[in-house]
């Protein structure tokens, strides 16, 4: 079926519409939404919800404005840094501590011998602590930038170049 019938239907509330539209794009925007949120089940949670507002709100997209496929990307990327930005989720982030997320590598086979948890763990500990602390807020966190900076009272622009320096420092240990 061609994709603005499709969308047309959907429009005009069709299941069958909604069935397609949701197994061409589902993947995609699982995928869009798991590099924001970083957690699959939390994805597909986010994903679920996206596909029903999209479905409760489907009268608001115009192909003269864009792509459906555009329209529900951005609903897509909306609700997760929506979800990253509740209350719940960073209270579950910062519960974790960079120790968890080693432990939970060092369980993984399939690592080469430049990333296997140990060495990394190794490595990481050799950082001076201004390093390990951004570092663990950025990577293991998942903070952003603007919340390091708050987090730490420190300038962004602080933030920015000991996180460049620090991931400098961990490449040349690992001479990668």
């Amino acid at each position: 079926m061609h994709l603005d019938l499709l969308v047309e239907k959907f429009q005009q509330q069709d299941v069958k519409a909604f069935e397609s539209l949701y197994n061409m794009y589902s993947k995609s925007m699982h995928g869009v939404i798991y590099n924001i949120v970083r957690d699959y089940d939390l994805a597909e949670e986010v994903m679920q919800d996206v596909f029903i507002k999209a479905w409760h709100n489907a009268s608001n997209y115009s192909i003269e404005k864009g792509r459906f496929f555009t329209w529900i990307l951005n609903i897509a990327r909306n609700a997760a840094i929506d979800k990253t930005r509740s209350k719940s989720f960073k209270n579950t982030s910062k519960n974790l501590n960079a120790e968890f997320f080693v432990d939970i590598l060092q369980d993984q086979d399939n690592l080469d011998n430049k990333t296997d948890a140990l060495g990394i763990k190794k490595y990481v500990s050799k950082l001076a602590s201004k390093c390990i602390e951004v570092i663990e807020l950025l990577y293991f966190k998942g903070y952003t930038q603007k919340e390091a900076s708050e987090t730490l009272d420190m300038p962004i622009g602080t933030i920015k170049t000991r996180n460049r320096n620090c991931i400098n420092e961990l490449r040349l240990m690992l001479k990668i």
